[in-house]
């Protein structure tokens, strides 16, 4: 075994120790919230698909006639890679969230990897919620800019933050390197926020951080991912339900999620997508997604605007208010029923780990979340409904629940 060899396995043996190693699991998805695995047939709480999506069959005919196209789309965007299907994404999505253009990216950490670089660099300061996604934290480190973290949804530490930007700008936080585009910076501010956080499932109080960051001048870059499709009365996401459009320098979302196929986007005024495709080197560079990707996105806007979304969104809002109750009624501390993530507190990894398999004997598929996703520590189950669970699935995973807890020898806080 060569050094680097030994390396590798010493590292993996410290993840090993430590209940932090991963490892893929193939699943087959099934209609109903089902997945095939080694394992057999399990019902999943685990997906972001919430509301069913994946499978539907309007959905699922988009994506084949968009793969008549091709397998590929052979080059990237700006080269010979825009499709047609690529452009009907991006003016549905332009529509459905009331903006003058769309962008999309390959995934959403691609969207937030192009997008923090080209909008601040050395010179600039980005302010990041400390729960922010690492799609989030790995951009604003690339920009260069200096980072700055407020503590979760803490207003006047983001207002603190904010104060010290304003009297640093131009100086404080200036940083002797060039920025990638051989410009310095100007001591621009970006604050970076998610509307729903991913790991606990609790919503930022929004209106209060745009009000702080004109306050301020600085501008605002929010992560819909987990509400888009889901929040507002057009379901656009938080930013509509509070009636802040307008008021957001950057809104950001995902196809993946609720939308039920791949990507992530931007939407804004005409000169911001003009100056972000040109400027976000994570859509520069990379080759455009497959047009059939594209056109099952496209299908999935059209869905959740309409009657079916609105549908759709109900028997989910149903869905978490039946399985909020009945795990708090088990004993379980958890964050007021905002959206389809359930958190379940387990502190220690291996507790998490332990849980998590007795879940799968059980029949049903919850992933134990540890660090880096979570603190070290703060170990859980994440627990995410969909529309497409039944009342069945939900009564049944209540009742396994408690059965896992114990034979693993956990109880709930």
């Amino acid at each position: 075994m060569n050094g680097f060899e030994a390396f590798l396995n010493q590292e993996l043996g410290r993840l090993e120790s430590r209940h932090l190693r991963r490892q893929l699991r193939t699943v087959r998805p099934l209609p109903r919230q089902r997945v095939a695995t080694t394992e057999g047939v399990l019902v999943q709480f685990a997906s972001n698909d919430y509301l069913g999506l994946a499978q539907h069959p309007a959905i699922r005919a988009a994506a084949a006639e968009g793969a008549a196209e091709g397998a590929g789309a052979g080059a990237a965007r700006l080269v010979s890679g825009t499709s047609e299907a690529h452009v009907g994404l991006e003016r549905a999505l332009a529509e459905f969230k009331g903006a003058e253009r769309a962008l999309t990216f390959t995934s959403g950490y691609a969207a937030a990897l192009g997008v923090i670089p080209a909008v601040v660099g050395p010179g600039d300061c980005v302010v990041l919620d400390r729960l922010s996604h690492a799609c989030l934290v790995d951009a604003a480190r690339l920009s260069g800019a200096r980072l700055r973290v407020f503590r979760h949804n803490d207003i006047e530490d983001l207002d603190r933050i904010l104060r010290w930007a304003v009297e640093a700008r131009g100086r404080g936080f200036r940083q002797a390197s060039a920025s990638t585009t051989g410009e310095r910076g100007e001591g621009r501010v970006l604050v970076v926020t998610e509307s729903v956080f991913s790991m606990d499932g609790d919503r930022a109080p929004l209106a209060e951080i745009v009000d702080c960051k004109e306050r301020h001048g600085a501008w605002l870059m929010v992560d819909e991912a987990h509400a888009t499709g889901l929040a507002g009365p057009g379901r656009r996401g938080v930013i509509e339900e509070l009636g802040l459009e307008g008021r957001v320098e950057l809104p950001m979302g995902t196809l993946g999620k609720a939308l039920g196929s791949a990507g992530g986007f931007v939407t804004g005024s005409a000169a911001l997508i003009e100056f972000l495709l040109n400027r976000a080197r994570s859509f520069v560079f990379s080759t455009a997604p497959p047009p059939a990707v594209a056109a099952a996105a496209t299908a999935a806007v059209g869905l959740v605007r309409g009657a079916t979304g609105a549908e759709l969104v109900a028997r989910l809002k149903a869905n978490v208010g039946v399985l909020h109750r009945g795990l708090a009624s088990l004993g379980w501390t958890l964050p007021a029923p905002v959206s389809p993530i359930l958190p379940l507190p387990i502190g220690e990894e291996d507790a998490a780990l332990r849980v998590a398999a007795a879940l799968r004997e059980e029949g049903f598929l919850v992933p134990a979340i540890r660090y880096p996703t979570v603190a070290r520590g703060r170990a859980r189950l994440r627990v995410t409904v969909s529309a497409a669970h039944e009342a069945e699935d939900l009564a049944a995973f209540l009742s396994a629940l408690p059965k896992a807890v114990a034979r693993a020898g956990f109880q709930p806080a």
